[in-house]
């Protein structure tokens, strides 16, 4: 009983975060932006859902390979945003800046 509340509360917490990264995706202003905003909440709401199932995984073997997919998602949404950035800064969109 109180771990199905521990992974619901684990579900609900990867939805805010999801929430959030669709939100900045939406609303904020420039790629960059935007880029930082998908790979952070996105990345966090993997890893609760993560951890979520891992709690409810019959065996060791099940919990490691949502590690290793949590660790091979980690390195290729950082390469992956990395590349758009840097992308977009070679053709010449400046980043966004307050104005004042």
């Amino acid at each position: 009983m109180l771990l199905d509340a521990i992974i619901v509360v684990l579900i609900a917490a990867a939805s805010f975060f999801f929430l959030a990264g669709t939100v900045g995706l939406l609303r904020l202003p420039d790629v960059y932006t935007r880029l930082h905003a998908l790979t952070k909440a996105d990345n966090l709401g993997l890893l609760l859902i993560s951890v979520a199932a891992a709690l409810k995984a019959d065996s060791w073997e099940v919990v490691v390979k949502l590690a290793i997919i949590w660790v091979l998602v980690i390195i290729s949404s950082s390469t992956v945003a990395h590349l758009i950035g840097r992308f977009t800064l070679q053709h010449g969109q400046i980043p966004w800046e307050k104005s004042t």
